[in-house]
């Protein structure tokens, strides 16, 4: 079967002549012992390599002491060479683990893999500060599955072919917003293989990770909360309101907000506010990461064709663009509100910059601007704003704001900055 290519490989290869441990985090099932094994693939012949998976029982045994790894690793490769460790999140205390092998300051490169959870990210974090690379592995990126679906053939001349190529981009933009990123969704044919699949990926997490690795008592809830979830992606969340409807307490409920958050199910945004009392400053949006995820928690997996639906998938399809483009750089994320109703989907922020981006799930066919957007440019006078659209691409001025009229899929490769 043909692999999706990840622009992930190439940092992944990048360090693997540094020290530090490499360490991908990610969803489970997104892809990340299939890009172990590429780079073990890529890696030279005459490297020597190990490969355990926490997964197997054969291989956990030899995790009970770092000196009985230690052995089986001499054993087979020597004093020197590139050790793979899978689902390092079976280990307890797997940072502390690591750092013990690491400080003895041997001639191994270890790259290791977990899925994103709490446990796995927060010991490592601090444990091994100073030692390692975290690389986050997440699902396939609208542009990575462009290149997937046209076999490579436009991968350095992508934009010219989504300008040529309407109506097939925009046929690939409604696949992608119904099943989302995960690569076994992607390179399967038929719906129902592909709804079997996310369900399976689904209930996978829920019972894993949620369950297993992070102790949920009430994984019931927990999906509840998930479902209520997919249903506002984008809208304010209303902690008193959600711990209502599903029975749990506000404290409970932020902990499984986190909990979800933090095994890449969800991204939450916090408001942008300058003026404490006229601009909302508690309230968070939340998106998804992979809208297939997202649409298999609403009961809606197939091709959509509801315009309201689809302008909410598209307002997350984007800030999931927006937070590719910013996640290894000091921009973040926000959104803006205030008490009067006015807002702006996405404000981009780094110290006194800010970039308001305005979503239209639309063919636009002038330059109007609506009131809320006109609002913020006249409040805060940003030298640049967006309108992500489907189609229309112009400038305008406002004062001193310029304003990029921009189609969806320009918005890829451009430099937002």
């Amino acid at each position: 079967m043909k692999l999706i290519k990840r622009k992930l490989f190439d940092e992944l290869v990048k360090h693997l002549s540094a020290k530090e441990i490499s360490i991908i985090v990610g969803p489970r099932q997104i892809g990340k012992t299939t890009l172990m094994k590429e780079l073990m693939k890529h890696i030279e012949p005459a490297k020597k390599i190990v490969f355990f998976n926490l997964d197997f029982e054969n291989d956990k045994k030899f995790f009970e002491s770092q000196e009985l790894l230690l052995k089986k690793i001499k054993l087979e490769i020597g004093e020197s060479g590139f050790v793979f460790i899978d689902e390092i999140q079976r280990k307890n205390n797997a940072g502390l683990f690591l750092k013990g092998i690491y400080d003895l300051d041997l001639n191994y490169k270890f790259i290791v893999s977990g899925s994103g959870s709490l446990e796995l990210k927060e010991q490592i974090k601090e444990s091994l500060t100073g030692r390692k690379r975290i690389f986050e592995l997440l699902p396939v990126t609208f542009e990575e599955f462009l290149n997937f679906k046209t076999d490579y053939k436009y991968e350095n001349n992508l934009n010219e072919y989504l300008r040529l190529e309407m109506e097939q981009t925009n046929y690939y933009l409604s696949e992608y917003l119904s099943f989302g990123g995960y690569p076994r969704v992607i390179t399967e044919v038929s719906i129902e293989e592909k709804t079997k699949i996310i369900n399976e990926i689904y209930n996978s997490y829920v019972e894993k990770d949620i369950v297993n690795l992070l102790n949920i008592d009430r994984p019931d809830a927990f999906t509840l909360l998930i479902k209520l979830l997919a249903s506002n992606i984008g809208k304010l969340t209303n902690y008193s309101i959600l711990s209502q409807q599903i029975g749990i307490s506000v404290a409970t409920l932020k902990k499984y907000l986190r909990y979800a958050e933090k095994t890449f199910i969800i991204h939450t945004l916090s408001p942008f506010y300058r003026n404490i009392k006229k601009e909302l400053t508690k309230s968070k949006t939340i998106y998804f990461y992979d809208m297939g995820l997202r649409n298999f928690a609403n009961d809606i997996f197939q091709l959509i064709d509801n315009k309201n639906e689809l302008s909410f998938l598209f307002q997350n399809f984007v800030k999931n663009i927006l937070y590719e483009k910013v996640r290894w750089t000091p921009w973040k994320i926000n959104f803006w509100r205030t008490t009067d109703k006015a807002e702006v989907d996405f404000v981009i922020v780094s110290g006194n910059k800010i970039i308001p981006v305005e979503v239209k799930y639309s063919s636009i066919k002038n330059n109007v601007i609506k009131r809320s957007l006109r609002s913020f440019i006249e409040k805060y006078s940003p030298s640049l704003a967006y309108v992500v659209n489907l189609e229309h691409s112009t400038k305008i001025k406002i004062k001193n704001t310029t304003v990029v009229f921009i189609p969806y899929y320009e918005l890829l490769t451009i430099n937002l900055f």
